[in-house]
């Protein structure tokens, strides 16, 4: 390696990207992160804002651990399980609770998650720059972007990658039946210590305690939901907030679905939202990222990057799988039987959260 290339390059300073860079200096590798929305701390480091999106922030268990295991041990709030919740047209409820078999999971506020990695790797050295990449060049040897050049090039910037674009592996979703999400938080004080998701015909809506009096609420819809509407239209969700004072604005992020032709080319590895994504119904778009990241990273450290596509594939199988068969059931007609179905066959539910908690 020559004095002047590095040998990663992380575009995006999110959580997956922040996550690829620690792997990537943990295997001894040098690496950059360039982030368009990136502020510099006073150390010119890792540091600065935090970057915040919509999402759920219910960490599953098997989340936990793989962010141990990078050093990183971010505040929150545990939760134990999983609850699915309807109401019928009467107001009778209907619910299914699984408590997690083994370990526990943890609300987690998007900010703090971020702060927590940014100071990890601004610990092992991780240099994070401002900057936007509108182009890049590859060739046997090396990768240039935003006027950086590495021996590899990943792209962790987020569901509209601009890297997947410009190296062709983005694929045409079909604009029928996208969906979107919005979330705001409350100080209000969380009411049990399992994820909470309410299913109505239109939005699904994830209650998720983040710390003592802070309970963040996300819905996941189509183009345009009311979030204000939606919230007032669930009673115990409606109570939970009465008189809350709002702990954050209300952001939006979507649409969820992207499709990847590839998760690779040549020197270019995707990784997180950019490699693809089914939907945020399943809640588990952290864990999968990590898990990426250190395919992407393993496969770097060995010169491998055709063997990555491989990699994802066994990583993200059960995530893709489960999520596109829970999302085709929600936008068909056996939306309305998702939960009663669930709460008379409470082991097979418990049995797909458990597999997703991993």
């Amino acid at each position: 390696m020559t004095a002047d290339l590095l040998d990663v390059l992380v575009v995006g300073g999110g959580p997956v990207g922040l996550a690829t860079a620690i792997e990537a200096r943990l295997r001894g590798l040098t690496v950059t992160v360039v982030e368009p929305r990136h502020s510099a701390g006073a150390d010119g480091g890792a540091a600065g804002s935090a970057i915040d999106k919509a999402c759920g922030e219910g960490l599953m268990p098997g989340a936990l651990p793989a962010l141990a295991r990078l050093g990183v041990d971010p505040p929150g709030f545990a939760l134990r399980g999983v609850s699915y919740r309807s109401l019928n047209s009467r107001g009778v409820e209907t619910r299914v609770d699984h408590r997690f078999a083994s370990g526990e999971g943890r609300g987690v506020r998007r900010t703090a998650l971020h702060d927590a990695l940014a100071e990890r790797a601004r610990s092992l050295g991780v240099d994070v720059v401002g900057g936007k990449v509108d182009a890049l060049e590859q060739d046997a040897t090396s990768v240039t972007a935003a006027g950086i050049r590495a021996r590899y090039l990943v792209a962790a910037d987020g569901l509209h990658s601009t890297v997947r674009r410009l190296t062709g592996l983005e694929r045409p979703v079909a604009a029928r039946g996208r969906r979107y999400g919005v979330r705001r938080h409350f100080r209000a004080d969380p009411q049990t210590d399992l994820i909470e998701v309410y299913w109505t015909p239109t939005v699904e809506a994830y209650v998720t305690p983040v710390g003592d009096g802070v309970v963040g609420i996300a819905m996941l819809g189509r183009k345009g939901l009311d979030f204000d509407a939606a919230l007032a239209g669930i009673r115990p969700l409606a109570a939970l907030v009465a008189g809350a004072e709002p702990a954050s604005e209300l952001r939006g992020a979507g649409p969820f679905r992207q499709s990847t032709t590839r998760r690779s080319v040549g020197r270019v590895l995707l990784v997180g939202d950019a490699s693809g994504y089914v939907d945020a119904i399943t809640g588990e778009g952290i864990r999968v990222g990590l898990a990426q990241a250190e395919a992407a990273i393993d496969c770097i450290a060995r010169d491998d990057p055709a063997g990555y596509e491989r990699a994802w594939k066994q990583r993200t199988r059960d995530f893709r799988v489960l999520t596109a068969g829970l999302v085709a059931a929600a936008n068909s007609p056996l939306r309305a039987a998702i939960v009663p179905a669930a709460s008379a066959l409470p082991r097979v539910f418990g049995a797909v959260v458990e597999r997703l908690a991993r």
